[in-house]
């Protein structure tokens, strides 16, 4: 199921939607060890844990333009990171990397504490613990929320001819999650921006030796936070994909569908369970591979926002395809190709071929051009060339500056580029 961008009120509506974040990163005190103060926050909606009790994570509201959802993001990260300088415990610092600083072992790392009804989130998370082994668990990131704005929906609906408006906006959803999914390598590769690790993530003795690694993401690549298996999930309609998951569960390999960890997930409006997706309906689509960016203040360049929506628009242009098992399989494995740091001797499967990623992504970026050079949508065409300019110059791939500014003193750097961000006037 596709959007007909012929169709001229479609095409008039085709950039509204509404836009969300949520961001995780570590606190970390300004020796570059895991804070391990509770959280400061309090019960702010804003301001949350994830995993660890000094896993900061911030959600902002849902906004109709990308500028606006990098706005509140801004002014949220800001505020978080100017009052863990001043704590009266002690200074820490907002952790802009994805991978995390200095580790001194699994009882380094404390589990999240709730209490009363909530208690059961801190079960879970020792549940996953358990399971996972906690430093995986370290690794943050940001997830990109969207959808669809009402009135998009409802002309496509109407072209559509289908007889039920939910249904349609379902199948939408779950055409887009297969297309994304396929297409999860291409955002890993040109948002990849954790290549170095402190080498007590992988040894407890190694504190303080820089790691650089083969990966561009280490948290996206083979050694990053994944089931123990490749979930396969069946896209032919709602019920048939909250069975799918459910499967998983009943079979003990998934505790909860919070579990799934994959590169795209299909979220209700409301409390995020997967009853109340089969009830009430795909509400938007979340994209759950990007890597903090820690040559951004606020760990995400809009410029990236911005072509998140682009590519969106474009796969919705695309025609259905099959999804069959073993395409799945491939499209996991190629975001683990993808999160490696040789481009050009990194191959993918990808469009019936073995194909450089580094060709593949140029190739993309080529099809999306024709694309919206076809609607003459001249800010699109300056998206796109944005993320071509990261291939074509080396020099201006987030990784590439990361490996040559922060391979050597990986945490001390990262602890004065924190500090410095948290002291910015802006």
């Amino acid at each position: 199921m596709s959007f007909n961008f012929d169709n001229q009120d479609i095409l008039k509506n085709m950039y509204k939607g509404s836009f969300g974040i949520e961001k995780e990163s570590l606190r970390v005190n300004t020796d570059g060890f895991l804070s391990h103060t509770p959280h400061p926050f309090g019960h702010n909606p804003h301001i949350d844990r994830d995993f660890c009790e000094n896993q900061v994570e911030i959600v902002t509201d849902v906004f109709d333009s990308t500028s606006e959802v990098f706005n509140q993001l801004s002014e949220l990260h800001n505020t978080v990171a100017k009052k863990l300088l001043s704590l009266e415990t002690g200074s820490e610092i907002l952790w802009l990397f994805s991978n995390p600083p200095y580790v001194k072992g699994e009882s380094d790392i404390p589990i999240a504490s709730f209490k009363g009804s909530l208690k059961g989130k801190e079960i879970y998370r020792k549940y996953l613990a358990e399971k996972y082994g906690k430093k995986k668990m370290l690794f943050s990131g940001i997830h990109f929320n969207f959808s669809f704005a009402d009135k998009l929906l409802e002309y496509g609906f109407k072209e559509s001819k289908m007889k039920s408006f939910a249904d349609y906006k379902n199948n939408l959803y779950l055409e887009l999650a297969k297309k994304m999914t396929k297409y999860s390598w291409l955002i890993v590769y040109l948002t990849a921006a954790s290549p170095i690790t402190d080498g007590s993530f992988f040894d407890d003795s190694a504190i303080g030796k820089d790691v650089v690694t083969p990966f561009s993401s280490a948290r996206c690549s083979e050694i990053g936070y994944w089931n123990e298996f490749i979930p396969i999930l069946n896209y032919d309609n709602l019920k048939s994909y909250v069975g799918s998951i459910r499967k998983y569960i009943a079979d003990g390999l998934l505790k909860s569908a919070s579990e799934l960890y994959y590169p795209i997930r299909l979220k209700p409006l409301g409390a995020n369970s997967i009853e109340n997706l089969e009830k009430t309906g795909v509400n938007h689509i979340e994209l759950r591979m990007l890597d903090l960016n820690p040559l951004s203040p606020v760990g995400i360049f809009k410029e990236d926002m911005d072509f998140l929506h682009m590519l969106i628009l474009y796969l919705t242009s695309l025609k259905d395809e099959s999804f069959s098992e073993s395409e799945q399989i491939c499209a996991i494995k190629n975001v683990k190709q993808a999160a490696k740091y040789d481009d050009e001797n990194t191959f993918i499967s990808f469009g019936g071929e073995k194909i450089s990623v580094k060709s593949a992504a140029l190739n993309v970026l080529c099809d999306m051009q024709k694309f919206f050079e076809k609607y003459n949508q001249n800010n699109a065409l300056n998206i796109i060339d944005y993320q071509r300019n990261k291939i074509t110059d080396k020099s201006k791939r987030y990784v590439e500056i990361i490996r040559k500014g922060y391979s050597k003193n990986y945490v001390e750097s990262g602890i004065r580029l924190s500090i410095k961000y948290a002291d910015r006037s802006d």
